[in-house]
């Protein structure tokens, strides 16, 4: 459209996923515009250190957040992460009238609904697809291909750190410790790697997941986490032996209560076998994948790269189309669905299924004494496999679907049985029928 009017972009953060922004925007500026119906122009870089970021013209680059944000700009793409101060840049901008777009999940975890009210109050946009899963087009299927859908379960890697060093520790049988030291090494985990092994990243994820497939409000708080610190080289060959892998998985599913009981979420990040048949199984390394169960579309995979730099630009620049294109028509895009409202479970009310090893004595009886206590918790055994050794022997039970509480009250007791020698590992089972 010639003589269109360009849509002024500020980009806040210039790290590994902003330089790319700026190459694409760049590289890609001719087809950005027939694309969008008017020039996108980028009208400055918001950095903390200018002289640092020699790969941009230096005209773009200041320090001062709050007067490019203010200024004449039409959207404000947000790449630098955390929580403070980019709610309060995102706010001003939204406050203001401008469209955001951000890959910042930890933020959206917290603050989702706070920015979606300002957004709403101005009639500006607010996209997030990079926030989750990189590249992989997920949060606007969610959103808005299957918004004509009842989607009952969002279960998926969404870490490519936890991932890489899972499959490293199934691939070669080495124990956490050393994988993780390896990941370090090859770049795909951090110096501090907390956000990633013990749960955070995915769990924030899966916050925003939760919400966009359950039309309700979840935060990171409200998400069960546990990390793959405690998961050994003895999990991973115990769930090898049984045609199982180990995934950190994140699980969003709605879960039906007793007759005329309120129907509720379950939204819980933790490590978990699944069946080497499953979809999710095949995905290694540091690539991620979501698995989508709906009513009417059936089971739905999404695959890709979960992060780096291009990657996670590439799905900035989806937005950012999508937001221009909005300001050339005078469109607006998609608002929050928070109209369900849906409580989220406790994880002890969670349905979930447990993989137990067990250090017994190999003698009569044993079997029978575990079984009892199965039975008075109210937790059905699925399947038993025992080997016998001089004076002790291994007992492996799967159990069917009971709650978390259930099945912890269960292990805790068995542990007390004078004929269990140790409780060896414990692990939650997804992924097979229940």
């Amino acid at each position: 459209m010639p003589g269109q009017k360009p849509i002024k972009v500020a980009l806040l953060g210039c790290g590994t996923v902003g330089t790319e922004v700026v190459r694409l925007l760049t590289d890609q500026a001719a087809d950005l515009t027939a694309r969008v119906g008017a020039p996108v122009e980028l009208a400055g870089i918001a950095v903390r250190k200018p002289n640092k970021h020699r790969e941009v013209p230096a005209e773009l680059l200041t320090t001062d957040v709050d007067a490019l944000v203010e200024s004449d700009v039409d959207v404000v793409v947000e790449v630098v992460g955390g929580i403070e101060p980019a709610r309060t840049w995102l706010l001003k901008a939204l406050t203001a009238g401008k469209s955001v777009v951000t890959a910042n999940k930890a933020l959206l975890a917290e603050y989702s609904g706070e920015l979606f009210e300002a957004a709403d109050a101005t009639g500006a946009d607010l996209y997030f697809e990079a926030a989750v899963a990189g590249a992989i087009p997920l949060l606007r299927p969610l959103r808005e291909s299957l918004a004509g859908d009842r989607i009952t379960r969002v279960m998926g890697i969404v870490n490519g750190t936890t991932n890489f060093i899972l499959s490293g520790m199934d691939s070669t049988g080495a124990g956490y410790a050393e994988t993780l030291e390896e990941a370090t090494r090859l770049g795909y985990a951090e110096a501090d790697p907390t956000a990633d092994v013990d749960g955070f990243d995915a769990a924030s994820k899966a916050a925003i997941l939760a919400s966009l497939a359950f039309h309700s409000r979840v935060t990171a708080a409200d998400v069960y986490r546990e990390g793959i610190a405690s998961v050994s080289a003895a999990d991973i060959a115990a769930a090898k032996g049984l045609g199982r892998t180990v995934k950190l998985l994140a699980i969003c599913e709605r879960v039906s209560g007793a007759e005329h009981a309120e129907e509720s979420i379950s939204v819980r990040v933790h490590p978990a076998m699944i069946p080497r048949t499953h979809p999710l199984a095949g995905v290694h390394g540091a690539f991620n994948a979501v698995f989508v169960e709906a009513d009417a579309a059936g089971e739905m995979m999404f695959y890709g790269k979960g992060a780096g730099g291009a990657p996670t630009a590439s799905a900035v620049l989806g937005d950012l189309v999508a937001v221009a294109r909005n300001r050339v028509v005078s469109g607006r895009g998609p608002r929050e669905s928070a109209y369900a409202g849906l409580p989220v479970r406790p994880m002890g009310q969670a349905p979930t299924r447990y993989h137990i090893s067990l250090d017994v004595a190999d003698r009569p009886g044993v079997l029978s004494q575990v079984a009892a206590v199965f039975a008075e918790h109210d937790v059905s055994i699925a399947a038993v496999r025992q080997e016998g050794r001089v004076d002790d022997a291994s007992l492996v039970i799967v159990t069917h679907a009971a709650t978390d509480a259930a099945l912890r009250s269960t292990v805790d007791k068995i542990g007390g049985l004078p004929v269990v020698r140790e409780v060896v590992s414990v692990m939650r089972v997804e992924g097979e029928e229940t």
